[in-house]
């Protein structure tokens, strides 16, 4: 008996060592087929269990990495480099220039596809199923005082609790610009040496959390499936596949020559990004992704305070995916109402739309809040949004992920920007920063070679 348990022990280490060399990308390709097939042949199965995989156990486990990661990262990012407030309004300056300008093209690619295809024609209101809900999301006002109180908070732990990303930012950056302007730098290095130590210690958390990614990507693209089935597809199929060819069309015919001009390491970008922004796609949230995207965006070499700001701060102001997608779908909602808008009157409100959009980060269904207001604003009957509400998490996976690109990139162009980006950033800038004596310790173990 002693000899056979003995022998299966044997057998079971060996299994484990055989299942520990498949690399993750493999097992999340595993149990996005798993989960897919899970979806079409037990549905019910899939929402009521599968989906606790994502929704229950890995989307809070990710939540709960936000706030103490972007707080130590912003601080440490900003006060342990010295004491010099104007580079942390250049790099502010640098950002918003990049982020408007890559929001407006993103949201005239969408319109542009919007009039080319016209997704909305030949569809009928009677196909609505969502009134409820439609209602519930025209309720959702936005306002300037609501996206003010989207940035600054009245209470710190609020917006800790609540996981307000816009608002950690800021009293991360005040708290910073604070241990900058403290008189007596002893103060100062017990601060940022403890939020140093707390970085670290987050993204060591951040990698174990990310061992449970698989197993969350198959329990949401189970429930995705369950619940829209394949047959939504033949009803806005249109509207889906004109979001996603401006979706493709805006990566590539955009992102991809601002990488090659701001000469990014194209396939170490994409080698650090890609498990991310299969998190994107997968569970269609920002959050699921944000503390993966930053942690990788460090070991491939941008430095920390600029990750720590760009990221943040761009899923508030740099919502690619999402303004693209608006812009096809006012468009949508005109056509299905036929109504005809000018060049013209298409610009402005594009414009207005852009407006609308900025800082909403924090709002549930945020981009339907905005097609709702827009639809209200202009007379179209807001009925469409219930139409639109029925396929929108099929769209929101992919212009999550292009949200998470954006924001990547950005950190990279911006980095080299201020020439401050160094590919898989060896040892040796480490003993360099020591030499500072406002300067941060900080020893990140990456990588230093290039497979």
């Amino acid at each position: 008996m002693a000899s056979v348990m003995t022998s299966s022990g044997r057998m079971m280490k060996r299994l484990l060592r055989q299942l520990n060399r498949i690399p993750m990308l493999a097992w999340i390709f595993i149990m996005s087929g798993l989960g897919i097939m899970f979806g079409l042949v037990a549905p019910q199965f899939s929402k009521e269990y599968l989906a606790l995989l994502s929704t229950h156990i890995f989307l809070p486990m990710v939540k709960s990495l936000i706030v103490p990661l972007i707080f130590s990262l912003l601080v440490v990012g900003i006060a342990g480099h010295g004491d010099d407030l104007a580079r942390v309004g250049k790099l502010g300056v640098k950002s918003m220039a990049y982020f408007l300008g890559l929001t407006f093209i993103a949201i005239f690619i969408g319109l542009g596809f919007g009039n080319a295809i016209k997704p909305g024609n030949g569809v009928t209101l009677g196909e609505v199923k969502n009134a409820n809900a439609t209602a519930a999301i025209k309720s959702q006002k936005i306002s300037l005082a609501y996206e003010l109180n989207q940035i600054i908070p009245e209470s710190f732990f609020a917006a800790a609790s609540a996981n307000k990303s816009l608002q950690i930012t800021f009293c991360a950056i005040m708290f910073a610009c604070a241990c900058m302007l403290v008189p007596n730098k002893e103060h100062k290095r017990v601060m940022v040496d403890f939020f140093d130590g707390l970085a670290n210690v987050m993204l060591s958390v951040t990698n174990l959390v990310m061992k449970f990614t698989p197993l969350a990507i198959g329990g949401a693209l189970a429930k995705t499936i369950a619940t829209n089935g394949i047959g939504v597809l033949s009803t806005l199929g249109k509207l889906i596949g004109t979001v996603y060819l401006g979706l493709l069309t805006f990566v590539f015919v955009i992102l991809l020559p601002i990488a090659l001009w701001a000469k990014v390491p194209l396939v170490p970008f994409m080698r650090q990004v890609s498990h991310p922004l299969i998190i994107a796609f997968s569970t269609a949230s920002s959050d699921a992704a944000l503390a993966k995207a930053m942690e990788n965006m460090i070991e491939l070499g941008v430095p920390r305070e600029i990750v720590s700001f760009v990221i943040p701060v761009g899923y508030s102001f740099n919502l690619d995916g999402t303004t693209l997608y608006l812009g096809t779908a006012v468009l949508f909602a005109a056509q299905v109402a036929n109504v005809n808008w000018s060049v013209g009157e298409q610009i402005l409100r594009m414009l207005l739309v852009l407006l609308m959009s900025k800082g909403i980060a924090g709002v549930p269904r945020a981009s339907l809040v905005v097609l709702a207001m827009a639809c209200d604003n202009w007379n179209l009957p807001t009925e469409i949004v219930g139409l639109v509400l029925g396929v929108d998490e099929i769209m929101d996976m992919a212009r999550t992920a292009v949200n998470l690109l954006g924001n990547c990139l950005a950190c990279v162009v911006i980095a080299r920007w201020e020439g401050v980006f160094k590919l898989y950033r060896q040892s040796t800038d480490d003993s360099d920063i020591e030499d500072s004596p406002d300067a941060l310790h900080v020893k990140l173990d990456v990588d230093k070679t290039v497979a």
